[in-house]
């Protein structure tokens, strides 16, 4: 169980994990959600904010976790299969469940990535530090970088595909350059370098550093609020319906079988996967939307609910993993 909530009785477990981890984490996408509606904050509020989180804050607080990482802590191939091969077998089936439906491959992939995308970046963090401590960040970067990466090269190779614009080799060159100007990529690359041969960060570097990261975390949950407090179109409810059930219950419950079943995860690590695997919908499927001109109302729909009712999934998870450590 989470160390703040020890104390608590076991018949109020649920409860102590709810107030004292999952409100506090969800509280403030509530806050940035609240400024939006309220006025206090304008139009533009989600995107600029979403742009300081994207290239400067979580790079900083993703450099900041690699390069104190050592390389037997990222030594992890079993959370690495547990959490992405889930992850891909998730958006593979969402892909082909909507072709055998008639859906257009490009829009297949943006729906694939709603039922797998997990936003480890903006709520991961601060949940598991909160749940797990700050042990559980080198998993947490490691998983953001799998969802970031090789999830998100995954789903924009197959829409380019399904766009059909341009030979095989000019779409990987695409994807290629697409995440080499990932800046969520390129920090805890360079960090993970930096640890293996750069020398300890001078006082004043590693402060600037500290307070970027700190900066991380609040902001991004700020922003997921403004974002979700933006006026849409309603969505298709059956679509949006099967992937938040795929999101919220199909990707954790693959991810434990395959963490304690396959690869025999400690328990600690087992409960880091699955609660990063049951986290909301990101705003990545979002802003890929918006890039190619595809239906984006869809997209943010999964976002908000997929939130709302993590609230309650989350808690469930986190009450039974922890309990069972």
């Amino acid at each position: 169980m989470p160390n703040c909530c020890r104390s608590w009785p076991a018949g109020l477990a649920d409860m102590a994990v709810l107030f004292a981890v999952v409100l506090p984490v969800f509280g403030l996408v509530g806050a940035g959600w609240l400024a939006r509606r309220a006025g206090w904050m304008g139009a533009g509020a989600a995107i600029e904010m979403n742009h300081f989180v994207v290239h400067l804050a979580m790079p900083a607080l993703l450099f900041q976790i690699m390069s104190r990482a050592t390389w037997r802590q990222l030594d992890m191939p079993g959370f690495i299969a547990a959490f992405g091969l889930a992850s891909a077998a998730i958006f593979a089936s969402t892909v082909a469940w909507r072709r055998l439906r008639g859906g257009a491959l490009a829009d297949a992939s943006l729906e694939g990535l709603n039922a797998a995308y997990a936003n480890v970046g903006f709520i991961g963090f601060p949940l598991c530090m909160a749940a797990f401590g700050a042990d559980s960040m080198t998993p947490v970067t490691i998983a953001a970088i799998l969802t970031v990466c090789a999830l998100f090269a995954m789903a924009l190779a197959v829409l380019e595909f399904g766009l059909g614009t341009g030979g095989t080799r000019a779409i990987l060159a695409r994807v290629g350059a697409s995440l080499a100007r990932n800046p969520m990529l390129v920090a805890p690359a360079l960090g993970a370098l930096y640890a293996y041969a750069g020398p300890p960060l001078p006082a004043g570097a590693e402060r600037f550093v500290t307070l970027l990261a700190s900066a991380a975390s609040p902001c991004a949950l700020v922003s997921l609020g403004l974002f979700l407090a933006e006026p849409r179109a309603r969505p298709d409810m059956t679509g949006l319906g099967i992937q938040v059930v795929l999101k919220l219950v199909g990707q954790p419950l693959l991810t434990w079988v395959l963490a304690h079943w396959v690869f025999r995860l400690p328990p600690a690590l087992t409960a880091i996967a699955v609660i990063l695997a049951a986290l909301p919908t990101g705003t990545g499927p979002f802003m890929l939307a918006n890039l190619y001109g595809r239906k984006a109302d869809g997209v943010a729909g999964s976002v908000l609910v997929s939130t709302v009712l993590s609230i309650a999934t989350i808690t469930v998870l986190l009450t039974w993993l922890t309990n069972s450590a």
